[in-house]
């Protein structure tokens, strides 16, 4: 049974029924209908981003994101964390408030720097940490470009596999470009040599994210999550 049920989502959020069925269907289609995890949302505010904030893209992710975590979180809410050099804010969505959320924020948000992948996840454990949950957590963490530091970002990736969490990235931008050839490596760094289980997925949204489809975005960002499942709790990662 999901989460949050359809009345719910409804009553709260009519916007987002469409999207709620679509990542449903995917939820079942892996066998996570009964799963509960905590579901957050990383968002790349360095100076890149601009066309894909004015466009809608960013906001078409949280909507997507949002509609995701009702099958998984029954509070109605996804804990955010925008970032460029450093973090520039760490807050929420809901579904209540969904309409608007990511230009609402990003009203109160300031220079757009450039890419710290280890800020943003430092800000995302401690936010679990302190939050004292004890279901797993999905990471989805967007960004169109590598890191500033390479070796801070494969660090947090390999040192947070002995936490309950699962970091998903997403690209925004050219396929071919260069530089997501990191994301790859992350993708792929040695288990159990570099770090105790496989704790982190990649896939490109592509150059225009408004046009890939709900169906494909929920495959790819759930087309890792259970084999993590398992192998995390095989370790007793996740309870």
């Amino acid at each position: 049974m999901p989460a949050i049920s359809l009345t719910k989502v409804e009553r709260t959020a009519p916007a987002l029924v469409d999207l709620y069925k679509t990542a449903g269907r995917t939820v079942a289609r892996h066998g996570l209908e009964d799963e509960r995890a905590a579901v957050y949302l990383v968002v790349d505010h360095s100076g890149s981003m601009k066309p894909y904030y004015k466009d809608g893209s960013v906001q078409a992710l949280a909507d997507r994101v949002l509609s995701l975590a009702a099958h998984f979180d029954d509070d109605g809410i996804v804990p955010t964390v925008f970032f460029s050099t450093e973090v520039d804010a760490v807050t929420e969505i809901d579904l209540a408030r969904h309409r608007g959320a990511i230009d609402r924020i990003l009203a109160g948000l300031g220079h757009m720097g450039k890419t710290s992948y280890h800020a943003a996840m430092d800000a995302v454990i401690d936010h679990h940490l302190d939050s004292g949950a004890t279901a797993p957590a999905l990471v989805i963490f967007q960004t169109d470009g590598g890191p500033t530091s390479r070796p801070a970002a494969e660090r947090y990736v390999c040192k947070a596999a002995k936490l309950p969490l699962f970091w998903q990235f997403v690209g925004f931008g050219d396929p071919h470009s260069k530089q997501f050839d990191f994301l790859r490596k992350l993708d792929e760094l040695d288990v159990p040599g570099r770090r105790v289980v496989d704790n982190a997925g990649f896939f490109h949204a592509g150059q225009d994210p408004l046009a890939l489809s709900d169906d494909d975005l929920y495959e790819h960002l759930l087309g890792e999550f259970p084999a993590w499942l398992r192998a995390a709790r095989a370790q007793g990662i996740v309870r």
